[in-house]
Formats: C-alpha cells, structure tokens, sequence
C-alpha cells in the first residue's frame, strides 16, 4: 500500500450530481415537498438506531398515557438523498435523519438530533426524566455519553478493526458493569438514557445490529448488559416503536 501524501490544500475529486452521497457543502440540493398530517408531531425518520430513538420515545409516552402525544411517520431514504431535500433541510440544516416539527406551537417549532429530540419531549411532557436534580444530571450524563460515543462499525483493515474494536469493548464494559449496580442506566428508572443507549447497544448486544458481531466481540461476557437489554426488548411500548408502520413521502 502506497504511503499516503498530505496535499497543501484538500480537494474533493468526486463531484458529481447524485441527490445522495456525501459533499463538502451543506444546504438543500433539490425542492422538495414533504407531506404534513393533523397529528401533533411530523416525524421525518428512518429505522436507523438513531430513527427508532424517537418511535420508541413516543410509544412509551403512550403506554404511559400521556394525551398530545400522536405523530406521523414518513420515510426519509437516505440511500436516494431525501434528507437534502428543499423541506428537510429547513426542518434539520444538518441533512441527518431524525427530524421532528411540534406544529402544536405556534409558529411551529423544528427539533434535530436525536438526543436533542428525546429531551424535548421528555420535557414538554414531564415524563422519562427524573424531576430531582441528581437523578435529571444522571440521565443526562448517559445520554450524552451516547451522543458522543460511537458503536463497533468494522472495516477490512487491521489497525482501525483492532482500535475501534477496543473501543467498544471498553464501552460495552462500561456499560456492563454500570448495570451490575443499577437496573436502568441512570439509577432506579426508566428514562431518556435507557431509549438512546439501547437503540445502539442493546441491540448490539441482541445481535440486532452488524452480521457477526455478537461472536467478534464476545458479546455473552456482558451478562449485566444482555440482561438489561432483553428486558428492554420486552417493554411494549419499545415494541410498537421498532414497529411503527411509516409512510412515503413521494406522492
């Protein structure tokens, strides 16, 4: 392999037209139209770990019996570029997926980033947070926590494989021996932190996520993880949320 030489200035030699694909620009890259319900939340989302995130926040407002909480799903393909459409793009200026819009404010208000999302409607709807300032900071350590860090993802080289794969084995040893003292990741509850986390590694470690990495990683050593991650699974309104039916947004 042919030792790679830092240019004095970078240029990006793939452009071409593609609505999808990766751009050293932002913005929108063609108009695009997206369709609006009657129900309070419009969210524009994927089944990614990061899309389920906010499905599965808004099924356990519902099991929890919380009024306001109704939403429509549409699909946004990231594979065919509709996250650089005219409308997303003013919905979330990043182009990631998910995005959400309360049109039950007025104006309407637009909320991006999943972490960002969860913290919102856990606020406005006072539930799947603690009130109290230690247990709140606890929850909000681990959604962080999740925010920055990231999941085994492996390629065909050995120095990232071993590094990244190091990595995450120290996360999920973190989060295994987090859970030996405590039955949610924050404490004593259910909350925001369990959503975010299990969305990425529970399923990891559900053997949901990445074809072959429950044997690479040696995922049954994390007893206290897969514990708390099957009990997850079994929560209906995590159920509904891996389940919710999403529509187009083509006509």
């Amino acid at each position: 392999m042919s030792e790679y030489k830092l240019p004095k200035v970078w240029q990006w030699e793939e452009e071409n037209s593609k609505k999808g694909g990766n751009r050293p620009t932002a913005g929108s890259r063609f108009e695009q139209k997206l369709p609006v319900g009657e129900a309070p939340f419009q969210l524009y989302s994927l089944g990614t770990p990061n899309g389920i995130k906010v499905t599965i926040m808004f099924e356990e407002l519902k099991e929890l019996g919380v009024e306001g909480a109704d939403y429509d799903l549409y699909t946004i393909n990231i594979g065919e570029g509709d996250q650089f459409g005219s409308d997303f793009v003013e919905i979330n200026p990043n182009s990631k997926i998910p995005a959400l819009v309360d049109q039950s404010q007025s104006p309407r208000l637009n909320i991006f980033e999943s972490g960002s999302i969860l913290l919102y409607l856990a606020e406005k709807f006072n539930q799947l947070i603690p009130k109290d300032i230690h247990g709140r900071t606890e929850t909000l350590n681990w959604l962080f926590w999740q925010m920055g860090a990231g999941p085994y993802a492996p390629e065909p080289m050995e120095y990232p494989i071993d590094r990244f794969t190091m990595e995450t084995k120290r996360q999920l040893d973190l989060l295994d021996k987090t859970l030996a003292n405590r039955p949610y990741i924050a404490g004593d509850t259910y909350t925001i932190a369990d959503i975010a986390i299990w969305s990425w590694y529970g399923r990891l470690a559900l053997g949901k996520l990445y074809e072959g990495s429950y044997e690479f990683l040696n995922l049954d050593e994390y007893t206290h993880l897969l514990e708390w991650s099957q009990r997850i699974a079994e929560r209906p309104g995590v159920q509904k949320g891996l389940a919710a039916e999403s529509q187009s947004i083509k006509e």
